[in-house]
């Protein structure tokens, strides 16, 4: 489920780079006005095959939360992870909706689209987060108890800010990417620097000095976040380094070939990847006990 999901997210992400979120118009859940469009258009195809596809995603979290409620006993932490990721999913599709029918599409460059954007890439960070820690706790993983280590646990939180805050001010850079793309680097730094320039292209200049601060902090935290003799918890902090770096070079490659469509997916990708093992590692690291990374309670 969690692997499906993050193709969902990247595919809703080449929705909005490709320019066909209006594909369908500002009909929702309807695609210009009918259930299955006759004669769509190459952007209508794309819109509508991601509704599709949300929509299953949609009715997988529900399944996932019905068998976890049949499988799992009352105090299992996994029958609240899958209720909190049928919460933000139907949050997900309500911000997505929302996106639609207000018109924030296309050729939209409001303000109000910026912040639709942040607050659907926040919102999904989040719903990627519990499906993670629902799959964690359903192979085997404790619970959480962030009593028992406070200063790791508020470490944590600070690094997991730090996190979305990339991921937002990045959201919000990309969409300037999409709609005012540069020819050039001359020029796109230009149009970044110019007080002329619509707010958007300015904003971009925030991405890279939250997203490097970001990522040397985590590069430097995290893999001294678990205890020294948990085996577990040191590969999950050198995935989460590994990842940090891949991702700011990733950064890096992206700005030089001046984003284009595919680089967006990959970045965004890898981005998931390390949110993933960031939250794996904090799962493990604040885990009421220690269970041996093998041990799995349930068996999907």
């Amino acid at each position: 489920m969690l692997a499906y999901n993050l193709a969902v997210i990247l595919w809703g992400a080449y929705v909005r780079a490709s320019g066909s979120g209006a594909g369908c118009g500002a009909h929702w859940p309807l695609c210009n006005g009918e259930v299955i469009p006759r004669a769509p258009s190459i952007a209508t195809l794309i819109e509508y095959s991601h509704r599709l596809t949300s929509g299953l995603a949609l009715l997988g979290v529900l399944a996932l939360l019905v068998w976890t409620r049949r499988v799992c006993p009352r105090d299992h932490p996994a029958r609240l992870g899958a209720v909190l990721s049928l919460l933000f999913i139907l949050t997900e599709a309500a911000v997505g909706a929302g996106l639609v029918l207000f018109e924030l599409v296309a050729d939209n460059a409001t303000m109000a689209r910026a912040m639709f954007m942040a607050a659907h890439l926040a919102n999904t960070f989040v719903l990627v987060a519990v499906l993670t820690l629902t799959a964690w706790w359903l192979s085997g993983g404790a619970p959480v108890a962030p009593k028992r280590r406070p200063a790791v646990a508020l470490a944590w939180a600070a690094l997991a800010i730090g996190l979305l805050l990339s991921g937002v001010s990045g959201a919000v850079a990309a969409l300037g990417d999409t709609l005012y793309p540069a020819a050039s680097h001359a020029e796109g730094l230009a149009a970044t620097l110019s007080p002329s320039s619509h707010i958007l292209l300015r904003l971009r200049a925030l991405h890279p000095v939250i997203a490097v601060s970001a990522g040397v902090v985590l590069m430097f935290v995290a893999p001294r976040l678990p205890s020294i003799d948990d085996e577990m918890g040191q590969r999950l902090g050198r995935a989460t380094l590994l990842l940090a770096a891949l991702q700011m070079f990733g950064g890096l490659v992206n700005l030089l070939l001046l984003a284009p469509v595919w680089m967006q997916i990959v970045h965004l990708l890898v981005a998931d990847l390390l949110w993933i093992a960031f939250v794996l590692l904090g799962a493990r690291v604040l885990a009421r006990e220690l269970v041996p990374a093998r041990t799995r309670i349930i068996t999907p």
